[in-house]
């Protein structure tokens, strides 16, 4: 990784709490369609093989009329970011597309869609969606149909909080909204459990690099009670000290996170960490 992407590392982590966003009215249409409208710059344009809709009145008149008798999943196989002038993103995945309900008998149509998604810096660190173009590659043949609305729902959840923790503002207050009323965040420097320390913490710890990022891997989320989710996964942190020294580290994350559909996030309750790899400088 480079130290740029190093640097650039919080908005993308914001560009995939977006794109992981757009997915859940479609798996969990509770959520409400004004959850979707969020994620989309007014002037918005939107093309799949329903047609072109332009704006938040023609996108939510479309989303509308989705039978909601339907079980969707999308299940993302890849992504690419690439960064324009002025802040703007442009994010190319792959996704399978699962649908039952669609044909009869309980048959599960199956299909891979490109997506392209062109984002626009918005008011906070997260940007918004300005063009969506959906495009089938292939139709697939399911055995069954496999729900991703845990996965997506919990990525969005993870990324946005890797890129308010690395945005360099070290601005707290969006914090709020993604932790649960009795939250306990256990670092391997001592546990977290009020706001104040919260904020505290990334005004401390977090100034002492100029800037960070983490790469996921190995991530497992699975619902274990009603709205309340169990997520794993691995975090590899690079970090570049005020000397330009770079350092890099491993750990492993468990958290326990509590759902309501109708909010934007969902919250974290707990979070358990592991080191798998002591922060060190990095090998040229």
């Amino acid at each position: 990784m480079t130290e740029d992407e190093i640097r650039r590392g919080f908005q993308e982590h914001a560009a995939l709490a977006q794109y992981y966003r757009w997915y859940q009215f479609y798996e969990c249409v509770e959520g409400g369609v004004s959850n979707a409208i969020d994620i989309l710059a007014e002037d918005v344009v939107v093309t799949s093989g329903l047609g072109t809709a332009i704006g938040h009145d023609e996108y939510a008149a479309r989303v509308s009329q989705l039978p909601d008798t339907w079980n969707n999943a999308h299940h993302v196989q890849s992504v690419a970011i690439e960064h324009g002038d002025k802040g703007a993103i442009t994010l190319n995945a792959q996704i399978t597309y699962q649908n039952r309900g669609m044909l009869p008998d309980g048959a599960v149509r199956q299909a891979d869609l490109s997506y392209t998604v062109e984002m626009v810096p918005g008011e906070t660190v997260l940007p918004l969606l300005s063009n969506v173009l959906i495009e089938q590659d292939a139709e697939t043949e399911a055995e069954d149909f496999k729900d991703a609305y845990a996965t997506n729902r919990m990525r969005s959840l993870v990324h946005y909080w890797l890129a308010l923790i690395e945005d360099p503002s070290r601005n707290a207050e969006p914090v709020r909204e993604i932790l649960a009323d009795d939250f306990s965040l256990n670092f391997s420097s001592g546990a977290i459990t009020d706001f104040d320390s919260v904020a505290a913490w990334l005004a401390g710890p977090g100034t002492q690099v100029v800037a960070s990022t983490h790469l996921i891997s190995n991530f497992q989320a699975e619902e274990t009670a009603s709205n309340t989710y169990s997520v794993t996964m691995d975090f590899d942190w690079s970090g570049i000290l005020p000397n330009e020294t770079v350092l890099v580290a491993k750990t492993q994350h468990s958290w326990v996170v509590t759902n309501d559909p109708t909010e934007r996030f969902a919250r974290i309750q707990s979070v358990d960490v592991e080191v798998l790899e002591a922060f060190r400088p990095r090998e040229n």
